[in-house]
């Protein structure tokens, strides 16, 4: 695997929710933590979107991403189970019954128990949340503790997300993170694998020009030439460094750029096939596939999941 700017990981290919109230945004978090209790408080009362959120999923628990525009104070966040937690940009204020604390660009672990988050605007924080506490006993007590191991862990997670082509390979990642968070907490021992080999800059002029420039049309001779590499090279050290063919991830970003649209859908009756075409899928049963493939759900059921979101914070609207 690789090394990767760490400003452009945020689950791009799991968004759930985007350009959110601050109504929708707190009905959300409800939903995806189990926390009914939890409270979301802006500066101002005004409709302007607070952010967004990512979330992965897996029967061991879920990692969710909060990537906020505007600075916002979660309160009530009362956890039966230990967070971990990792500032990507921006700044959080931790506050609880063990008093507060600054979290910039690091990594932290979190015991159960009330939690305030106080994040500054333009902050991304990545929360991992176990579904139940481990079996074994913590080795450590203390209300937050900082470890580098901690961000290895979640660092690397976030990088090989990036390549994640199905939702199987979410839910299997998802897995190992939780273990080995858990193993590292109950044993005290390193997980190994933990450096962030360098990506060959080959590769990433190529991933680079795939994902910035979205009208462009698939081309592996003028992929390579842009890249330096010969065609074989290009595929054999892309799919040897990331587990993806160049043309996989290219229609992995086109999937991806039509979830958005998905996810920002607000209108009555959205325009799948139309949306799914402006990114070159012309046949809607097998763009259908090739979704539910790579999120684990219908397009269908994407736009479902935003509408009972608006129910559940009373803003839907007809468009």
């Amino acid at each position: 695997m690789f090394r990767e700017s760490l400003e452009t990981v945020e689950l791009d290919g799991f968004l759930r929710l985007n350009r959110a109230s601050r109504a929708e945004f707190q009905a959300a978090l409800r939903l995806l933590a189990g926390l009914p209790s939890i409270q979301c408080h802006s500066t101002d009362d005004s409709d302007l979107a607070v952010g967004a959120l990512y979330v992965v999923s897996s029967d061991q628990g879920k990692v969710l991403c909060l990537a906020v525009d505007r600075a916002l104070t979660i309160t009530g966040w009362d956890s039966p189970v230990t967070l971990w937690l990792r500032v990507l940009t921006g700044q959080v204020r931790m506050g609880g019954q063990f008093g507060e604390q600054d979290v910039r660009s690091e990594a932290c672990r979190v015991a159960p128990g009330s939690l305030t988050l106080q994040l500054a605007a333009g902050t991304r924080l990545v929360m991992v949340i176990p579904s139940e506490r481990p079996t074994l006993p913590l080795a450590q007590d203390s209300r937050c503790v900082s470890t580098n191991m901690v961000s290895c862990l979640i660092d690397r997670f976030l990088l090989q997300a990036r390549f994640f082509l199905d939702s199987e390979q979410m839910e299997t990642g998802t897995r190992q993170l939780l273990g080995r968070l858990v193993e590292l907490e109950t044993t005290g021992q390193v997980p190994s694998g933990l450096a962030l080999p360098t990506l060959d800059r080959r590769v990433k002029r190529a991933i680079d020009r795939i994902r910035r420039e979205s009208d462009w049309q698939f081309d592996l001779p003028a992929l390579a030439s842009h890249a330096g590499a010969s065609e074989r090279n290009l595929y054999y050290l892309m799919k040897r460094e990331t587990g993806v063919t160049p043309y996989r991830f290219y229609q992995h970003c086109r999937l991806i750029r039509v979830r958005r649209r998905l996810v920002d859908c607000q209108c009555e009756v959205p325009h799948i096939s139309h949306y799914a075409a402006d990114e070159g899928f012309s046949h809607l049963g097998r763009f259908a596939a090739l979704y539910r493939e790579h999120f684990g759900e219908l397009p269908s059921e994407t736009i479902q999941w935003r509408r009972a979101l608006l129910d559940r914070s009373g803003r839907r609207q007809a468009s």
